[in-house]
């Protein structure tokens, strides 16, 4: 059965991605976008890209107002900024409304938490302890019977698939995970800041965030739910002068020493069967074999993460790439996966040719 899906916040990158899924969603039928600045406009007059969609011509953007919202669609979609998104998401819930939410105002169980990195009181503590965090490769039944999902922010993404496998199963050390990330500029979102111009961005790459990026909230507790007990991570995110698409590395310490060929191949068995077992039959995650090794270039534009790792004898180290979209993998497709997931849809609708 067809299911009728709001967009607030349409008119940002992420936002934009939505719309062109939903656009293209065998199931889904997409009834209402939303952008204060783009009120009035077709789909079609802010997005040319989507011109030849007959119902880009015909649907307009509005003015966001929860109980709209409420009347004419059953899934709503929320690409706010933090802070923003709970004001909606607070009387959508209540209206009995499944909410999809891309920032980071349901992501962590605790209010106390979020203020630390986020600098202001929770919006809405209440509904905290009935979101389900929407990493579908680790919480899919949880998400199938949620009406309020917090899809995983980008970066933690690309962090927590490669390692919560590892750290579930006991073959790497809770303590000493460094995670080294990059990505393109479209991660800051459609604004217009200095540090975001062309001339501060291009033909350079810079760290920022440092020492505390808010998403290491979400990934210290994701993380830690899956060691059971406290996990800290070192994590540095950087620039990079691309439009879109994350590559991480991370340095793991497994729980067992390798140094002899014979321990790093048995080893090395572990983790492949590791990785085999949470991952041979998903649909988005690949890991990747032989000599490859995560590249951007071959999965912007789509909602696939890839990973691979290699042990270095050497360091006595486990290193761990992956490679995502950021605002597909790493947003708004893996937020259509959750709504395929909540609405009984094939997990692959909308995001696969």
């Amino acid at each position: 059965m067809s299911k009728r899906v709001a967009i607030v916040g349409a008119s940002g990158y992420s936002g934009e991605e939505l719309v062109r899924l939903l656009l293209q969603h065998p199931h889904a039928e997409l009834v209402a976008v939303t952008s204060r600045q783009s009120a009035g406009q077709t789909v079609a007059q802010v997005f040319p890209r989507f011109a030849s969609h007959p119902k880009a011509k015909a649907l307009k953007f509005t003015e966001p107002n929860a109980a709209t919202l409420a009347e004419v669609a059953d899934v709503i979609l929320l690409a706010l900024p933090h802070g923003v998104a709970a004001e909606y998401a607070v009387p959508l819930v209540a209206a009995g409304k499944t909410v999809i939410d891309l920032s980071a105002d349901f992501r962590l169980r605790s209010a106390a938490t979020y203020q630390e990195f986020y600098g202001h009181p929770h919006p809405a503590p209440g509904l905290l302890e009935s979101a389900v965090y929407g990493m579908p490769e680790v919480h899919r039944e949880a998400i199938r019977g949620s009406r309020l999902i917090a899809s995983p922010g980008c970066y933690p993404t690309s962090i927590l698939l490669p390692v919560l496998p590892l750290l579930r199963a006991g073959l790497i050390r809770p303590s000493g995970i460094i995670a080294d990330s990059i990505s393109g500029v479209s991660g800051a979102g459609r604004k217009a800041e200095v540090d975001y111009l062309f001339c501060e961005c291009n033909e350079s790459v810079r760290a920022y965030g440092l020492p505390k990026h808010r998403h290491l909230s979400e990934i210290e507790e994701q993380l830690s739910l899956a060691a059971g007990q406290a996990v800290t991570i070192q994590f540095t995110p950087h620039l990079m002068p691309v439009n879109r698409g994350i590559h991480t590395t991370l340095y793991l310490a497994p729980t067992t020493a390798f140094s002899t060929a014979a321990e790093t191949a048995a080893l090395g068995e572990k983790i492949a069967a590791c990785y085999a077992a949470a991952y041979a039959n998903e649909p988005f995650v690949r890991v990747l074999e032989g000599k490859s090794l995560p590249d951007t270039k071959n999965v912007v534009g789509t909602n696939y993460l890839e990973l691979a790792w290699r042990l270095d004898p050497r360091t006595g180290r486990l290193i761990v790439l992956s490679a995502e979209d950021n605002l597909l993998k790493g947003a708004s497709g893996q937020a259509v996966q959750s709504l395929n997931l909540i609405c009984g849809y094939p997990e692959t609708a909308g995001l696969v040719p």
